[in-house]
C-alpha cells in the first residue's frame, strides 16, 4: 500500500507538473510525436504494402502448381535463360495427358494470356488483358460471377465463341446496359458474352479479373498462334485436399518427363513454379524494408529522446529549492526520482499517443483515396507505446537520478 501510495503521489506531482509548464510541455511533445510517428508510418507503410502484396498473392493460390516454361525468379544470378530459352512450351496435348494420369490432383487447367483491342459497336478498349482457358479454370482460380454463369464443359470442348468479361471492362464497354447476351468483336471475331465478373478491385501482382475477359481456349485455336514466342502458356495443377505441394511436384515430375519422353540423366525441359517462391521473395525484400523503418524512425526518436531529457534537466534546475524543502520534510531519494520518472514517461506517452493517432488518422485518408487497404495493427501500436516508455525511461533517468541526489541545503539555496 505504502508503494502503491508513493508511486501515486509521484504521478499526480509529474502531472500537476507537465500541466503547469503547457508550452513546455508541448513543444517536448513535439519531439516525441514526430519520432513516434515517423517510425510507426513507416512499420504501417511496410507492414499495409506487405497485407496487400500477400493477398494479391494468395489469389493465385498456394495449393497450385504452374508448369511453365519459364521459372520464376528471373532476378538471381543463376538464372539461365540461355538454357530456358531452348524448352518447349506446354500444349493442350500435354494438358489432356497430365489430366489422364496424375492421382494427386483435384483439377487441371491450360491458360495462355495476350492484350488485344475488343470492341461493342462504336466503342472499343484496347489492351485488354485476355485469357483464353481450358474447361477446369475456375476450379482452379477463385472468382465470383456478378451475373450470368461459367462455361459449360461442351461449350469450352468444342470452343464456343462465348466470353466472360471483368467489372471495369463491362462498365467501359456498356455503360448502363446489360452485357449479358451481347456480342463483342475479339480477334476479329464475335463472342457472345455470357458472364460478368463481380468487382475484385486492384490487385498488386496484376491477379485481378477486373480488367480482363476469359474465353475458351479452342475457340481462339485458330486465330492466336498457341506457341508465338511472345505468348507464355501454362497448365494449371491443383492439389487434392491432404495433398502437399512437394507430393504433387514429384508426381507431376514424372509424368512431364514421361509425356515429354526424357531420359534418365536428362535435365528438366519445364518449370514448377508455386507462389511459395514470391513469398520468399517477399519475405527478403519486406525484411530489408522493415530494417530501413528501423534506422529511420531510430534517428527520429533519437532527436526526441535528447529533447525530452534536455526538458527534464530544465524541468529540476527550476525545481531545484522545491525538491530541497521536499527532501528536508522527509522525501526519499527513490520518491524524488521516481517523481521526475513519470513525469518523463507520461510525457512520451502523450507524445507516443499522439504520433499513433496522426498515423491512424494518415490511414483512413490513405485508404479512402488509394485502392489499397491500409492498417494501423495492434503490434504497431503496441511498439509505439512501448518505445515512448523507453525513451521516456532513458531520457529522463539521468535527470531523475541527479534531482534525486541533491543535497537538502543546496537546493533550497539555490534559488
Amino acid at each position: 500500500m505504502l508503494l502503491l501510495r508513493l508511486i501515486s503521489e509521484s504521478v499526480l506531482m509529474a502531472l500537476h507538473a507537465l500541466v503547469s509548464n503547457r508550452l513546455r510541455t508541448s513543444l517536448s511533445l513535439l519531439g516525441i510525436t514526430i519520432g513516434i510517428f515517423a517510425i510507426i508510418v513507416v512499420f504501417t507503410a511496410v507492414d499495409s504494402l506487405e497485407m496487400n502484396v500477400r493477398e494479391s498473392v494468395e489469389t493465385l493460390g498456394n495449393d497450385v502448381i504452374f508448369i511453365q516454361k519459364w521459372p520464376w525468379g528471373g532476378g538471381s544470378s543463376e538464372y539461365k535463360w540461355w538454357d530456358y530459352i531452348k524448352r518447349p512450351k506446354p500444349t493442350l496435348k500435354e494438358l489432356a495427358q497430365v489430366e489422364k494420369r496424375v492421382r494427386s490432383a483435384h483439377a487441371c487447367a491450360f491458360t495462355v494470356g495476350t492484350n488485344k483491342t475488343i470492341q461493342f459497336k462504336n466503342n472499343s478498349i484496347e489492351n485488354v488483358s485476355i485469357n483464353a482457358v481450358s474447361y477446369n479454370y475456375d476450379k482452379i482460380v477463385s472468382f465470383e460471377l456478378a451475373e450470368g454463369r461459367y462455361f459449360s464443359e461442351s461449350e469450352s470442348t468444342s470452343g464456343r465463341n462465348k466470353v466472360i468479361i471483368g467489372a471495369a471492362v463491362a462498365a467501359n464497354l456498356f455503360g448502363p446496359l446489360d452485357p449479358l447476351g451481347k456480342s463483342i468483336k475479339i480477334l476479329g471475331r464475335s463472342f457472345v458474352v455470357s458472364g460478368v465478373i463481380k468487382k475484385e478491385g486492384e490487385s498488386i501482382v496484376g491477379a485481378s479479373h477486373d480488367a480482363q475477359v476469359i474465353i475458351p481456349v479452342n475457340s481462339v485455336r485458330k486465330l492466336l498462334d498457341l506457341h508465338s514466342r511472345q505468348l507464355d502458356p501454362m497448365i494449371m495443377v491443383k492439389a487434392k485436399e491432404g495433398v502437399s505441394n512437394a507430393q504433387l511436384k514429384d508426381e507431376l515430375r514424372g509424368i512431364m518427363r514421361s509425356i515429354r519422353k526424357l531420359k534418365p540423366l536428362a535435365p528438366d525441359d519445364f518449370s514448377m513454379n508455386e507462389t511459395s517462391i514470391i513469398s520468399e521473395k517477399l519475405d527478403i525484400i519486406f525484411k530489408v524494408m522493415s530494417i530501413a523503418g528501423m534506422f529511420i524512425g531510430g534517428f527520429s526518436i533519437l532527436v526526441g529522446g535528447f529533447g525530452i531529457a534536455n526538458i527534464m534537466f530544465v524541468s529540476v534546475k527550476e525545481r531545484t529549492s522545491i525538491i530541497g524543502i521536499q527532501k528536508s520534510l522527509g522525501a526519499k531519494n527513490y520518491f524524488i526520482l521516481l517523481q521526475f520518472l513519470f513525469e518523463s514517461v507520461i510525457l512520451c506517452l502523450i507524445g507516443g499517443a499522439v504520433g499513433l493517432l496522426v498515423v491512424y488518422a494518415l490511414t483512413i485518408i490513405a485508404s479512402s483515396y488509394i485502392d489499397m487497404k491500409f492498417v494501423l495493427t495492434y503490434t504497431n501500436i503496441l511498439i509505439g507505446l512501448s518505445v515512448s516508455i523507453v525513451i521516456g525511461i532513458v531520457s529522463g533517468l539521468f535527470p531523475a537520478y541527479s534531482a534525486s541526489r541533491l543535497d537538502p541545503v543546496e537546493a533550497i539555496r539555490a534559488n
